[in-house]
């Protein structure tokens, strides 16, 4: 559950010595075993990568309910509403003309048309390529689109209208890639950030391995730039480039309504764990992983409680859908950087949450796997857990730099 006050991380000398051997390394992604309950009814959008240099998206899509074709006050969607994902973490404002990229993969040929009914739905402002509120472009910076894809589409969809959720009035670049392949992938991001955005979402990944470090001067290199990559939908288990030491990882809850009030707990799919490769940045101090540590922080990701989501490729046909995982967490937190004052340009801002702890609520329940420790579950104990970081935002304070306001 959320927390209201923080308590003191004490463990003793043992416990760290006899909780080293047990670190999880790359290979320790979660799979089920003949032991796991049932699975629960949704469906990744995307097909999963299909070797260690290419990345997949983790959009998940609830498979128990049926698409809704049409909408309307009187017969809303299922699913969180802008509305709901305002309340919960305390949002206020629209913080028109900030800028939030999504880089992905493939081509969304109805983006602004689905865009344009989910705004319409729950009356927000119009948000048009002819306004420049929507622009998509190629990794290159044009408008020779690469070839559509139905599941990265609908992880595309998800995306712009977490970001439209969360700020109504934020512009949205979209940057997609030729292909899902690493080397695309991160040509759009660098192309994201050659267009002059300061927020970058990637609600995508690969299993960590060593080959993939190579590929750490994209985000290194760009100081200033505030990145949020999902730390995955596997369970316990580290993902890449979540594991990035200059990204902000971004894990997982499940957010539900009590008594009138919000309610979360860490997400049971949510990846987190210790890196096997990446170092740790010195602004995380968590004593059982001696390199980096996910995730930084999180948002809503449960499907079972995720996003109404509208888009032209479900299965089923056209329509409105309950997405979530990572990949629905990671756009919401984007949304909540670019809500701050844009980050210093010398700053790395994955630093920026940990400079403002008390902005988040602590998560004190729930776990992603049985390493029973911090590392995959939310223990009252500790100020941080892996599944869920520092906790989920009470607004955007804890996305800005320290001694703004």
């Amino acid at each position: 559950m959320r927390p209201f006050r923080n308590r003191p991380l004490l463990l003793a000398g043992a416990l760290l010595f006899s909780s080293l051997g047990a670190l999880p390394t790359a290979a320790s992604a979660h799979t089920p075993t003949a032991s796991d309950p049932k699975e629960p009814p949704f469906a990744r959008a995307c097909s999963r990568q299909a070797g260690p240099d290419r990345m997949s998206c983790g959009a998940l899509v609830r498979t128990d309910l049926p698409v809704v074709k049409d909408a309307h006050p009187k017969s809303p969607p299922r699913g969180l509403t802008p509305r709901d994902i305002r309340g919960a973490y305390g949002l206020q404002g629209h913080h028109r003309g900030r800028t939030v990229a999504i880089v992905i993969a493939y081509h969304h040929p109805r983006l602004a048309a689905d865009l344009a009914v989910y705004r319409s739905q729950f009356h927000l402002p119009p948000c048009r390529p002819s306004s420049g509120c929507l622009r998509v472009i190629d990794q290159r910076g044009g408008t020779t689109h690469p070839r559509s894809d139905a599941g990265w589409a609908s992880e595309e969809a998800m995306d712009v209208e977490a970001v439209s959720a969360a700020c109504p009035g934020c512009r949205i670049l979209v940057v997609e890639a030729d292909s899902d392949r690493t080397a695309d992938m991160l040509a759009g991001v660098d192309r994201a950030v050659r267009q002059g955005a300061r927020v970058v979402s990637g609600s995508w990944a690969t299993p960590e391995n060593q080959e993939v470090l190579r590929y750490n001067g994209h985000f290194r290199g760009h100081r200033g730039i505030a990145f949020t990559f999902s730390s995955g939908d596997e369970g316990y288990g580290v993902e890449w480039p979540a594991a990035s030491s200059y990204v902000t990882a971004v894990g997982g809850t499940s957010l539900r309504r009590s008594h009138g009030k919000w309610a979360e707990t860490a997400w049971s799919k949510a990846g987190s764990g210790c890196s096997a490769f990446e170092w740790k940045p010195a602004f995380q101090h968590d004593p059982l992983c001696p390199r980096r540590t996910v995730a930084d922080v999180s948002a809503v990701a449960d499907p079972m409680n995720g996003l109404a989501v509208y888009t032209s490729f479900a299965r089923g046909g056209p329509g409105w859908v309950v997405a979530g995982g990572t990949s629905l967490s990671a756009p919401l937190i984007a949304a909540m950087y670019a809500m701050a004052r844009p980050p210093g340009r010398h700053d790395y801002p994955n630093a920026y949450p940990y400079a403002h702890q008390r902005a988040f609520h602590k998560i004190t329940g729930g776990a992603n796997g049985s390493c029973r420790t911090y590392l995959c579950a939310a223990l009252p104990r500790h100020r941080y857990n892996g599944p869920t970081g520092l906790g989920t935002p009470r607004g955007i304070r804890g996305f800005q730099r320290r001694g703004d306001r």
